[in-house]
């Protein structure tokens, strides 16, 4: 059950959630209504919730005779996110992280009971998130393989892949700020590599800058222009895409873009030489550039070194050719301006010129990345990198910041609580509860932040708290509630109580949803639960009238004062019926209790009392005289058994007279005979107590089967002598 929070005033609250003041409250978001002439005033007003973060409002319109009346109902989303995933997506993404999450749990237990034994098995934490965070990656989508066509468009600059979304570009840069490892020595690259992705982003410039361009537009409009545009260097757009893209890392763009220029079609070889190997020496040292990182796909440019010495080394000789081809006397012999000056421009862009690189870029994020690049290959630690961040901002200010951009400024500066509120009002409680995992593999103040359990919270942690949050989340809808026992099971303080909640409030009237709740509570060991669950099931179907569903559900969660209960209400619809042919209409139910002992007696003495009604009524159809015999021993086992109720013994005598009175020998031998005779006096003294029924039979049956019993007694006497 949720904790009790205990506000300012020592009032208490059962919300899980605390409530926040309204003096930290910002504006409040208006949602504005349309509302034509022509339509009916509004009298009614329904707010209700909907499913997930979204409210319900219908609006009723007045009930006059003048105007016709009716009404409409919309959806209100109450949250900001911008994941650019729909909801059919986000339902899918939902199932699908329950598997890694649930195994990571797992895991992390495992590793708990293992400290606690004392055992100095050496293990990697991160490996395991690592492991847990690409298949979370896996469900936010995968970039399309390159097109398999024959031809290749020479003048595609961009190659057409799967957009990935915004969801899928927070994981990405959380993963590697957090979980990766092996990432921390080569952070920029992995920012430029990240950058790299996001150009495929539907969104990307509004990522970037909502009204300023970007490299990513400059090379989009420069592509449509090389269609219709054969001496591309004449046309100043080349050059600055060219440096654009070089600034911020993208080499193959670059690369593939100086081999369109004009000097080498083969008409112009003969004339442009000098010109033409000014351009291929460019792009050699551009294809040529050092990348301090482990490893680069064959796709990518570039040579890779994996230590800082090397990297220093082949930075230093690859700075130092291009600084003897910026002083190169072919310069002069160079005699196209455009060509000249652009190429001039790139240089100075390797350089690392800050001007021409802040000229070159549009936003911050793009200067930061070619500073990396650039000026400060060196960089390393979280804080230089967040204090170049805060520079590049300064040179290149936004008004309007992109969600990914906040996330990207809280990573840097190492605030754990900026990088929660982000994912939370970005992207929603499910990028929260399951990004946790990854702040908690990479940082300790993370871990120490997100685990404390705090009073104010009702004694939980703030880890706990995100996956309540989303938990309750998946409750609110009917297409996701059978997911949230997972992450209730993982929170120790609250997570069982709110479980127990959510399987108490599922409708019991569906057979296969009462099956699926039985098999939470199983995996969960909630036997308690399940029992319960059982014997509302059961009330709930007794109460409709399905009085077999009700006998099999209190007999699955062993409800014996239900079935008593039930047992007795049976006992008073057989008592009216005791002597009326209407037999089959409850001899359905009472099959259905089974043909084993009971522990319940009623519902022993009426499985009993079932067999002895076939057996009779196999009697008065004429069969033989086995059938007798067998009504006989029915009889005597429901005298014997404490569990027949005594208003039952006269019926039951009653309707064996046939067998008392039977012409060719005594059925009854004399213990039996005495047997039936000693409960037949008993039942003469009990008619004298006051709460005595008499039973619907003839004013003589007492004596008729007195007289029956004698009668037998005698001929089982003589016969027995």
């Amino acid at each position: 059950m949720p904790g009790i929070i205990m506000t300012q005033d020592n009032t208490s609250t059962s919300l899980i959630i605390p409530f926040v003041p309204p003096q930290v409250i910002r504006d409040p978001t208006i949602y504005t209504l349309e509302q034509t002439p022509k339509q009916p005033p509004i009298s009614r007003i329904s707010i209700s919730w909907c499913r997930g973060n979204s409210l319900r409002l219908s609006f009723f319109q007045t009930d006059d005779e003048d105007i016709s009346s009716g009404g409409k109902v919309i959806e209100v989303k109450l949250s900001s996110e911008d994941s650019g995933v729909d909801d059919l997506e986000r339902r899918k993404i939902a199932y699908g992280s329950v598997s890694p999450f649930a195994l990571l749990q797992s895991r992390k237990n495992s590793v708990a009971a293992l400290s606690m034994m004392g055992s100095s098995n050496q293990f990697d934490w991160w490996q395991h998130v690592m492991e847990y965070s690409k298949e979370i990656k896996s469900l936010l989508g995968n970039p399309k393989p390159p097109s398999s066509s024959i031809i290749e468009d020479p003048k595609a600059v961009l190659e057409t892949v799967e957009a990935p979304s915004s969801l899928k570009a927070a994981w990405e840069l959380m993963e590697t700020f957090y979980a990766d490892k092996q990432a921390q020595a080569w952070l920029p690259e992995r920012l430029v590599d990240w950058l790299g992705v996001m150009i495929f982003l539907i969104d990307y410039n509004s990522l970037l800058s909502s009204s300023l361009p970007t490299v990513h537009s400059k090379l989009v409009d420069l592509q449509n222009e090389l269609v219709n545009n054969q001496a591309i260097e004449y046309n100043p757009k080349y050059w600055d895409g060219l440096a654009s893209a070089l600034a911020i890392g993208w080499l193959e763009i670059v690369v593939k873009l100086l081999r369109m220029h004009g000097s080498y079609q083969l008409d112009q070889l003969g004339n442009r030489e000098t010109e033409n190997g000014l351009v291929e020496a460019v792009a050699v040292l551009v294809s040529k550039m050092p990348r301090m990182r482990s490893e680069l796909d064959d796709t990518k440019l570039g040579e890779c070194f994996k230590t800082k010495s090397e990297f220093m080394k082949a930075w230093e000789r690859w700075r130092g050719q291009i600084a003897k081809l910026d002083c190169s006397a072919f310069w002069v012999q160079c005699d196209h301006r455009q060509t000249r000056e652009g190429l001039k421009n790139l240089l100075q862009v390797m350089l690392g010129n800050t001007n021409i690189l802040s000229s070159v870029t549009c936003h911050w994020m793009e200067l930061y990345i070619s500073n990396f690049l650039y000026v400060r290959p060196f960089t390393m630690g979280l804080e230089g990198m967040y204090s170049l961040a805060q520079k590049c901002m300064q040179l290149k200010p936004l008004s309007n910041p992109h969600s990914l951009m906040g996330l990207i400024l809280g990573i840097l500066g190492e605030n754990i609580e900026v990088v929660l509120a982000e994912c939370s009002r970005a992207f929603g409680p499910w990028m929260v509860a399951h990004a946790i995992e990854l702040f908690t593999a990479g940082s300790t103040q993370a871990e120490t932040l997100l685990h404390e359990e705090r009073y104010n919270l009702g004694g939980i942690s703030m880890e706990e708290l995100h996956r309540l949050v989303y938990a309750q989340i998946l409750c609110s809808h009917a297409l996701t509630w059978q997911i949230a026992p997972v992450y209730l099971a993982s929170c120790t303080k609250q997570g069982m109580g709110l479980l127990e909640i959510l399987l108490y409030k599922q409708p019991v009237q569906h057979t296969h949803l009462l099956l699926k709740v039985l098999e939470i509570c199983r995996l969960y060991e909630l036997s308690s639960i399940s029992a319960n669950i059982m014997k509302i099931a059961g009330v709930h179907h007794w109460k409709h009238g399905r009085k077999g569903s009700a006998i099999f559900w209190l007999q699955q969660a062993q409800d014996e004062i239900r079935l008593n209960k039930i047992a007795q209400q049976l006992f008073d619809f057989v008592g009216k019926q005791i002597s009326d042919n209407s037999f089959k209409q409850w001899e359905g139910l009472i099959e259905l209790l089974g043909s084993e002992a009971r522990t319940v007696g009623g519902l022993e003495f009426l499985h009993k009392y079932r067999d002895f009604k076939k057996s009779l009524q196999q009697v008065q159809a004429g069969k033989a005289r086995e059938a007798a015999q067998q009504a006989i021993e029915s009889l005597i086992q429901l005298m014997k058994n404490p569990s027949t109720p005594q208003r039952f013994w006269l019926p039951l005598l009653h309707d064996s007279l046939i067998l008392f009175n039977w012409r060719e020998r005594p059925l009854l031998n004399v213990s039996q005979t005495n047997l039936l005779l000693n409960k037949l006096q008993e039942l003469s003294i009990g008619r004298l107590r006051p709460d005595y029924h008499e039973p619907d039979l003839p004013a003589q049956a007492l004596n008729s089967v007195r007289l029956a019993l004698a009668t037998n007694l005698g001929r089982a006497i003589l016969e027995e002598r």
